[in-house]
């Protein structure tokens, strides 16, 4: 027994050719083409937008949690009764665990900072030389000066844009006020000590680069009156995602007189409004591929009823119900699968150039975009994640393939009696 005719395999080449011929326009079907058209550019769109806000998005929180734990330790150690004394014995012993980086003996204090023409408030970070070249967010982006000779040189470095702020530039000499000074029969007085400037940094997170200068910490020890203190221990750990697995090991070399904190509590609010932001406005942007994926169902369902009588001639001359809903099935699928790659590159090529389209778009309307008071970093961050982008495409493509079933079906279902009786 012979196999089925050629004409009705599943995808032959005739269900092609009548597929692709509905998809040219021609004068009377107008209309009809310009719905495949916007649905065409709607899911073009909705692709593009939704890779390049997520790599946008990714490309923030990158950033940030590069910079903010750059310069921050994964784990914060604490002395349970505030006086951290032996805090090279117990940074010796942390420094021991596996999977420690290094651990860096630290005082923070906040002062005024000024000059005879202006002042701010800032916060000062003492360190060793060693321990602030280990800092590569530091260390690695120092514009003026140098950090060699730090512990001897008693001064002091600063933000690039703290320093813009104060006007003032490498050499000069900037005052530092702390109410915490020296104890007096009449309360405690202010301390107040000029100090060079020795380097300028700029970490590229505006909110660092305008608040924060580094001391050395024997000086900053001498500053705030803990001679033989600091105020905690900054752990850098290979990888932030191991806190939890290391944090009882720190612990337990640190010794009973100690607890930390990581930077998973210290930025929690932060970082999960982040992530919150991320789904929200992915579920959002989803809805451009859903509507457009809508206008193929309308699209498809217009050029259907315009149809019929094609359809009746084809069933006549043999074609199966399988046949004409498979022709259909084709035209609204070739829409949504050619609008998905192309959103697929549109949205690639953007991301390659995204800091020059900030910059192009910003010189076009002179006005700047993402500003860094605003969004903390000085350049527009963009990172795919290669399982995020393909879930776009996945989504978008079997949204378009549902949208084009339904009217599909309706076409096979059409009787070509009924289509032809008043030919």
């Amino acid at each position: 027994m012979s196999g089925p005719p050629d004409g009705t395999r599943a995808f032959a080449p005739f269900e092609w050719l009548v597929a692709l011929r509905y998809l040219r326009a021609r004068r009377k079907e107008g209309f009809i083409s310009v719905i495949a058209g916007f649905s065409f550019i709607g899911i073009m769109l909705g692709v593009a937008t939704l890779i390049i806000v997520m790599a946008v998005m990714n490309g923030f929180r990158q950033e940030l949690f590069s910079k903010m734990l750059g310069l921050n330790g994964h784990v914060v150690v604490h002395s349970i009764d505030g006086n951290f004394t032996g805090f090279d014995d117990v940074a010796a012993r942390v420094r021991g665990v596996p999977g420690v980086k290094y651990a860096l003996p630290l005082i923070e204090g906040q002062v005024m900072i000024s000059t005879p023409s202006t002042s701010s408030g800032a916060l000062v970070r003492g360190l060793r030389e060693a321990d602030l070249k280990q800092l590569k967010a530091v260390a690695g982006n120092i514009r003026f000066g140098t950090l060699d000779g730090f512990d001897s040189q008693a001064g002091v470095a600063l933000g690039s844009r703290l320093a813009n702020e104060l006007n003032v530039k490498l050499g000069d000499q900037v005052t530092l006020l702390s109410p915490r000074g020296a104890s007096t029969a009449l309360g405690t007085a202010p301390r107040v000590k000029r100090y060079p400037i020795v380097a300028i940094f700029e970490i590229g997170m505006s909110e660092y680069d305008s608040s924060i200068l580094f001391m050395p910490l024997n000086e900053a020890q001498r500053y705030f009156n803990q001679q033989d203190n600091v105020s905690v221990l900054e752990v850098v750990l290979d990888s932030p995602d191991e806190v939890g697995k290391l944090g009882p090991e720190i612990i337990e070399a640190g010794g009973p007189t100690i607890y930390i904190s990581d930077w998973r509590q210290r930025n929690a609010t932060f970082f999960t409004a982040l992530q919150v932001e991320r789904n929200v406005m992915f579920l959002i942007l989803a809805l451009i591929v859903l509507v457009a994926s809508l206008n193929i169902i309308s699209g498809l369902t217009m050029l259907v009823k315009d149809k019929g009588h094609d359809i009746a001639i084809l069933r006549t001359m043999g074609a199966t119900r399988a046949a004409v809903m498979r022709i259909f099935f084709i035209t609204g699928a070739s829409i949504g699968i050619v609008g998905t790659l192309a959103g697929l590159g549109l949205g690639l090529l953007v991301c390659l150039n995204i800091e020059h389209l900030r910059e192009f778009i910003g010189w076009l309307t002179d006005t700047e975009l993402f500003s860094p008071e605003l969004y903390y970093l000085s350049q527009m961050p963009a990172e795919m994640d290669t399982g995020e982008t393909v879930s776009v495409v996945v989504m978008a493509l079997v949204l378009s393939i549902l949208a084009t079933l339904y009217p599909s079906w309706r076409a096979s279902r059409l009787d070509p009696v009924e289509a032809l009786r008043y030919e």
